[in-house]
């Protein structure tokens, strides 16, 4: 999917909603696992009653690789059941030296044919560039990350910029704003305004809205650009909303009520 026909979803469904289908066999209803695959039948109900209320899914790999080969063929089900005008992420972290990220690469945007994957940038030009190669596809680069942790290394400054806007300053000579989006976390909102001098015209993927406390609204009035430019993700708040029989039915509202905030902020900022 290219940048124009995101936007345009975004636009037809007056939402910039990621939902993240990080299905844990664990949490799953029960009456689920009577199935001949589980966690395959629980993303297809969430699919199913959220599909018009989102405009991307966003499987997190590890929740599938943790199952073997079984969790790699829901995984590859669910991507093939997701419709084609809805953006898809493999939320897979990868990152390593250019061969590796080359078979990395095609794994996730070839051969599961995801539209992108979230890449770590510790190692370089090398392991970035091989995602950039296909056409049509994306690199979601890790900037600022919203976990505890993203004060050990990402805020480090050498008394010119802090690391994370040395990432953001050297990725743009790797890609552009039609093939390389970027991480940012939602629970430091002011620091959109700094991100937005680098990179105005980027997608920003934003976890960390809801159960990790991060505030839509103030993401929106801080990183909002003129063609919306975000993709808010929630995963445990909206596919954990219910747990019994009308899980999906719970879900879908969940979704709903975000989406419903979207489209007003999206009408506030953007007109």
């Amino acid at each position: 999917m290219n940048k124009q026909e995101l936007i345009n979803q975004i636009k037809i469904k007056k939402s910039f909603l990621c939902i993240g289908l990080d299905a844990d066999i664990d949490k799953i209803p029960k009456h689920l696992l009577e199935e001949e695959d589980p966690i395959f039948e629980f993303n297809k109900k969430i699919i199913d009653a959220t599909k018009d209320l989102c405009v991307a899914y966003k499987p997190n790999t590890a929740f599938y690789e943790s199952l073997g080969s079984k969790g790699w063929e829901s995984l590859e089900k669910t991507i093939d059941y997701i419709p084609k005008d809805i953006f898809t992420i493999a939320d897979a972290k990868r990152g390593d030296i250019g061969n590796t990220s080359k078979m990395y690469a095609n794994a996730f945007l070839n051969t599961l044919n995801f539209d992108s994957v979230t890449v770590a940038p510790y190692m370089g030009s090398d392991s970035v560039m091989p995602f950039l190669e296909f056409e049509d596809k994306w690199v979601i680069l890790l900037a600022l990350t919203s976990n505890k942790g993203a004060d050990d290394f990402q805020f480090f400054n050498n008394g010119k910029e802090q690391l994370f806007e040395k990432v953001l300053k050297q990725s743009k000579n790797w890609g552009n704003d039609k093939n390389l989006m970027y991480v940012v976390g939602a629970t430091r909102p002011e620091i959109f305004t700094e991100i937005r001098n680098i990179v105005p015209d980027s997608f920003l993927l934003v976890p960390g809205v809801g159960a990790q406390g991060g505030s839509l609204s103030e993401v929106c009035k801080y990183g909002m650009n003129k063609d919306c430019g975000l993709l808010v993700n929630s995963s445990r708040g909206i596919i954990y909303a219910g747990k019994d029989q009308n899980f999906a039915d719970s879900a879908r509202n969940s979704a709903l009520e975000i989406q419903k905030e979207m489209a007003i902020l999206l009408k506030e900022l953007l007109g």
